[in-house]
């Protein structure tokens, strides 16, 4: 019988009987392993093993417990080799396997492999497996590793090199040996029963040993994994270190010299004060909303119950905001074949029609280039009622009217009221212009949902009986083409209120039939509106027609001072009363009266802004050291402050570290806005605008950001916002859910995130940490994909991901 090479060597020797032959190599085999054992749990320094001088070598068959115990040992002995070590070993013991079993060719080999026991070289060979996982976790962990190597390296590498050695000296040992005779065969046996017990203890311990060795791995791992997370979001900024840390804390922000917009506004809603239900933090139950708006559904505004009780509907009352008592907590659902919105620039030409599945305004209005239906595809031509061959031709003659209305330098922030499908706002982006564009949810079907679609940006608001969302003189300019608003009637009380939003000296553009028709009603209203804008003291500038549209337009000037005022021969419009406070604006009621100029030359509105992009970074000059910003710091000092902290956060941790395709984000919000450092520092993001939000009862900040050439309005989010439901790529909130807590419940908030979040769009909160923990849940509950979430202290980050689709549970309540 051959035994490969031991066989070779066997022929060269005086034959024995072959009973006590195997009696001798198997004594001989336990008794090595057993010294070996003792060895490896005793000793990190490997001595050679010499077999008894009365054993005879022999290649022996090795058990399945043997071979697993065998694998252990080598294990524990080479785990802290290196990689070029272990993949050395691997390779060498698979080729000395594979030369056991090729008798005939046997290949020149040097004096160790030559010599070298087989069941030494089976060892070897039954580690290869081990040994490459060993470096597949290596590369995994190359930290863990190095520790490892630190500790047993140098005794791993010595046990590769001394085990060689003692497989040579046991050989020759056996050599010298091997003509002995051995008649004690009942005392070998009992040897054998011994050496198993023995083998079975040092099983056990080596098992002990190696999950003692795996749990210090895993122990090490996690420990290097945290060190590294926080050293991943230390060098992202995720949150600000040393002096800018107060600005995460809420507890240190304060009104300053801010009033808020709810002390501001005579009739604000009573603030609701509910506590949070103890299960909303456990379970969350959603349904779909039943509604007939059904996929544009618009609590506030489609609030069939209380349109209902409306007395009238003269002043469209009807159009207005009126919000049900509690907030829904239902879910808006999907128009059916939704898909992934068109990026910008392509989006402003064409959306997909299954997206805003509406064709009766491409009825009204395909005859003016408004849109057009074809095909999977809803296109813009750019056009308008005013503008049929296109909005940029129209924009430029604007400028060419009146160059100082300097689009992009002068004039940055406008308003266009009754804006369409705001072809007007979308193509003022290419002359670096801003544009808050509104219109009503009324006969002209989704007007406003097409524009936030095309990424452009709007609201659905109407000019009927309560002030604009807006503080006093923050636009630019104001711009109306043929916006069917009555701006003569009951004392001009529409057009004062744009009087109010219209900064000193800013223009407004009225492209409209009167200007140019000769139509008994047109020239019934161009001689009231002349009257009325000339008692307000707003000059006409320039009168001019478009040739190529064929339709003409006035431009008006709002005075820089009180002079004209006083002078007026009649009190009409008359002047406000010292106590209105032009800034307040939510739920206020309109009055036909002007709003005296500011007077002083440090007060807001006594001179223009900075040209853009100056205007942007530069401290608006009425905000100076007499002021206490939102933060506690002197007004000009907190302004600086927020920026710098908002440029770091943004470009070390929003733009680089949250896995953001940035090239993928168009509409985005900040809830609670502040100083709009966030919006500012997204400015390098080109294809990138963003609403600002100043909460109702937070600092009311709105004119500064106004004043950097951006833009926002104000909002109680205890309601519904004025928007069509997935129309944001992305909703910012610092430090805003933890306030809306004491005030009302965060479920129907996240339910109203949930409405106007487009699928696959981001949610980012900055919040405490029980706060982020809460919403966390709701994002799960939904099964949102939760990009990120980190907390360091009480503070908290959570980024998620709203899903394409909704969960199964929610779309059978359809």
């Amino acid at each position: 019988m051959a035994f490969g090479r031991g066989a070779k060597m066997d022929a060269r020797r005086p034959s024995s009987p072959s009973s006590s032959l195997c009696t001798t190599t198997t004594v001989a085999v336990f008794v090595a392993l057993c010294v070996v054992g003792a060895w490896m749990m005793t000793s990190s320094t490997v001595f050679p093993v010499e077999a008894p001088s009365n054993k005879k070598s022999e290649p022996v068959e090795v058990s399945s417990n043997q071979k697993s115990e065998v694998k252990d040992q080598r294990a524990e002995v080479d785990f802290g080799t290196t990689e070029e070590t272990a993949s050395s070993n691997a390779v060498e013991g698979s080729s000395k396997f594979e030369d056991t079993d090729n008798n005939d060719n046997v290949p020149d080999e040097s004096h160790s492999n030559r010599d070298a026991p087989e069941e030494e070289k089976f060892t070897e060979n039954a580690m290869e497996k081990p040994v490459e996982m060993i470096e597949e976790a290596s590369k995994e962990k190359e930290d863990s590793k190095d520790s490892f190597d630190d500790a047993n390296g140098k005794s791993g590498g010595q046990s590769a090199k001394e085990g060689g050695e003692t497989g040579q000296s046991g050989d020759e040992e056996e050599k010298t040996e091997e003509r002995k005779d051995n008649d004690t065969t009942t005392e070998n046996d009992a040897e054998k029963s011994d050496g198993e017990k023995k083998e079975d203890q040092e099983a056990k311990s080596e098992d002990d040993s190696m999950q003692d060795a795996t749990e210090q791995s895993q122990i090490q791992e996690k420990v290097e994994e945290s060190g590294e997370k926080e050293q991943a979001a230390k060098a992202n900024e995720v949150f600000p270190d040393g002096a800018q840390a107060e600005l995460l804390k809420e507890s240190n922000t304060e009104n300053g010299s801010f009033l808020t917009q709810a002390a501001e506004s005579k009739n604000e809603k009573e603030a609701q004060a509910s506590s949070k239900p103890a299960g909303d933090a456990i379970t969350y139950s959603w349904k779909l909303c039943k509604s007939t708006a059904v996929t544009d559904f618009i609590p506030c505004l489609d609030n069939e119950k209380a349109i209902k009780k409306l007395h009238s509907t003269k002043h469209y009352e009807h159009r207005e905001r009126h919000c049900p008592e509690e907030p829904p907590t239902c879910l808006v659902p999907l128009p059916e074949g939704y898909k992934r919105p068109i990026e910008w620039p392509m989006s402003r030409d064409k959306v997909w029609y299954s997206n805003v599945p509406h064709t009766k305004l491409a009825e009204y209005k395909g005859h003016q280039n408004w849109v057009k239906v074809s095909g999977d595809h809803l296109l813009f031509p750019g056009g308008g009622t005013q503008f049929k061959n296109g909005a940029l031709h129209y924009i430029d003659t604007i400028q060419q009217a009146l160059p100082d209305i300097a689009w992009g330098k002068r004039s940055r922030v406008i308003l266009d009221v009754g804006c369409g499908v705001a072809s007007f706002g979308g193509y003022m982006f290419d002359r670096d212009v801003l544009t808050m564009s509104f219109a009503p949810k009324d006969e002209h079907e989704a007007q406003v949902q097409f524009a936030l679609e095309r990424g452009i940006p709007a609201i659905s608001a109407v000019m009927g009986t309560k002030r604009l969302p807006y503080p006093s003189r923050v636009f630019d300019a104001i711009h109306c083409a043929r916006c069917r608003v009555p701006w003569h009637i009951e004392g001009g009380k529409l057009l004062l209120e744009l009087n109010r939003l219209l900064r000193p000296g800013g223009y407004f553009v009225w492209s409209a039939t009167p200007v140019y028709q000769k139509l008994p009603e047109d020239v019934e209203i161009w001689n009231a509106m002349s009257s009325l804008t000339k008692s307000m003291c707003w000059k006409m500038v320039k009168k001019t027609k478009d040739t190529l549209n064929q339709v003409g337009m006035a431009i008006y000037q709002k005075p820089m001072d009180n002079n004209c005022y006083e002078k007026r021969p009649e009190d009409s419009p008359p002047l406000c009363k010292e106590t209105d406070d032009a800034d307040a604006a939510w739920n206020v009621p309109l009055q036909a009266c002007i709003h005296k100029l500011p007077v002083g030359p440090s007060v807001r509105g006594s001179k223009w802004p900075e040209t853009w992009p100056q205007r942007l970074e530069k401290t608006p000059f009425w905000i100076d050291g007499s002021h206490v910003g939102v933060y506690g710091k002197p007004g000009n000092e907190d302004f600086e402050a927020d920026y710098a902290h908002w440029k770091r956060v943004v470009s070390k941790s929003y733009v680089n570290g949250m896995g953001i395709d940035w090239s993928k984000v168009r509409n985005v919000m900040d809830m609670r806005a502040v100083y709009g450092g966030f919006a500012a520092a997204l400015r390098d993001q080109k294809q990138v605008w963003v609403m600002n939000i100043v909460p109702i009862d937070s600092p009311d900040t709105l004119p500064i950001v106004y004043e950097r050439g951006l833009f926002g309005m104000y909002h109680d989010w205890c309601e519904s916002f004025s928007t069509y439901p997935r129309t944001y790529d992305l909703l910012h909130a610092d430090h805003l859910f933890s306030k809306l807590k004491k005030r009302c419940k965060l479920l129907g908030v996240f339910a109203e995130v949930d409405r106007i979040l487009r699928p696959e769009g981001k949610l980012i909160v900055r919040d405490n940490a029980e706060t982020v923990s809460e919403l966390e849940g709701m994002a799960k509950s939904l099964q949102w994909e939760v990009r990120m979430t980190y907390t360091k202290g009480n503070e908290g980050l959570l980024c998620v991901q709203k899903t394409m689709w909704r969960p199964k549970e929610i779309e059978a309540s359809m």
